[in-house]
Order: structure tokens, then C-alpha cells, then sequence
């Protein structure tokens, strides 16, 4: 996948926010926070619009995260890609032909260890790095991977995000609205 200049992926904690993106030059979007009665319309909704869907499935309310719940929501829903913490969801929907996101959080080097574990073990498509102020760390996972990284989590400003994409990310996940508005001038 490529996200073809879009340096930002809007991420939908709202539906009020998704509103507003559906009338924005932006194509891809993640969905966050959606409870799993809302996942018809509202992924309908998007793709009527010509927008192409990442799922958070972690974040889907009423629905497990594991590899039934994977084959599912592809299945169903046909998303362009989910992203995930768990190595199971994120196997699946590699088998399921979607763009896979494996989202780690790096709190420590422990936790940097036990994602490079991880990461050897799914090869997603794509890492999301939180938080995504760490700019230093995301160029040393990029070079240790190879697999291209979003930054998300504690990107409070263009500042922050430029940094980030300046260390190497591909593009940056955020529900700022305020980035949303910046980065869809360009």
C-alpha cells in the first residue's frame, strides 16, 4: 500500500468527525471507537464517499479482537486494512489479503525488544509506532524492520508531526482535528 502524499491519516473518534471528513480531500481514515452495531453504516457510509477504511479492531466495542473477529469484519465489511495490537488479528488479516497495521507502544526498551519479537513474528504491511514523539526511535525501528512506520499518540502540533516525519514515518495517525485542517491545505 501506498498512501500516495497523504502524510496524515485522520483517525475517527466521532461521527461528527467522520462527517467532516467525508467531505475532505482525504482517502484513507481509521475508524476508532465504533461499537459493532455501527460498523454497516458507518463503514458504508465512508466508502460511498470514496474513502478507503482501516478498522482499529482493538477498538470496535462488542466484538473480541482475535482471528475470528478478523475473518469477520473482512468479510463483512471488506475494510482497505485493520490495525491491531494482537499478532493473531494481524496474521489473519495478512491471510485475508487487507493492509495489516501492528500498533506498538513503546514505553521502554523492554517493551522496544518485545515489539521487535512481535514484528518478526507478523510482518504487517505497516508499524504504528505510539507514542509518535519518540522521532528517534522511529527511525531506529524503520531501519531495524524495513517495514514502513505511521506515528501516532502525543502529536500535539505540526512541529511534532514534521519531527516525526522527519525521523522516517510514512505518515502520522491522529484524531487532532487541527492536523487534519493543516495537512489537507497542502
Amino acid at each position: 500500500m501506498e498512501i500516495y502524499e497523504q502524510r496524515i491519516l485522520p483517525a475517527v473518534r466521532q461521527i461528527k468527525d467522520l462527517e467532516k471528513l467525508l467531505r475532505s480531500k482525504y482517502t484513507y481514515i481509521v475508524l476508532l471507537d465504533l461499537h459493532v452495531a455501527q460498523l454497516k453504516s458507518v463503514v458504508s457510509l465512508a466508502k460511498r464517499h470514496g474513502k478507503k477504511v482501516f478498522l482499529h479492531v482493538d477498538l470496535i466495542r462488542g466484538l473480541q479482537s482475535d482471528a475470528y473477529a478478523t475473518e469477520f469484519l473482512c468479510q463483512e465489511f471488506e475494510p482497505y486494512g485493520l490495525l491491531s495490537t494482537k499478532a493473531n488479528v494481524i496474521t489473519k488479516a495478512k491471510q485475508k489479503g487487507v493492509i495489516a497495521i501492528q500498533r506498538i507502544f513503546l514505553i521502554d526498551s523492554s517493551s522496544l525488544e518485545k515489539s521487535y519479537a512481535l514484528l518478526e513474528k507478523t510482518r504487517p504491511d505497516y508499524i504504528e509506532v505510539l507514542p509518535g514523539a519518540l522521532t528517534e526511535v522511529i527511525a531506529d525501528v524503520k531501519e531495524q524492520t524495513g517495514i514502513p512506520i505511521l506515528a501516532g499518540g502525543f502529536l500535539r502540533s505540526v512541529e511534532d508531526a514534521e519531527k516525526a516525519l522527519a525521523a522516517g514515518a510514512t505518515a502520522i495517525t491522529t484524531s487532532d482535528r487541527s492536523l487534519w485542517r493543516y495537512y489537507e491545505k497542502e
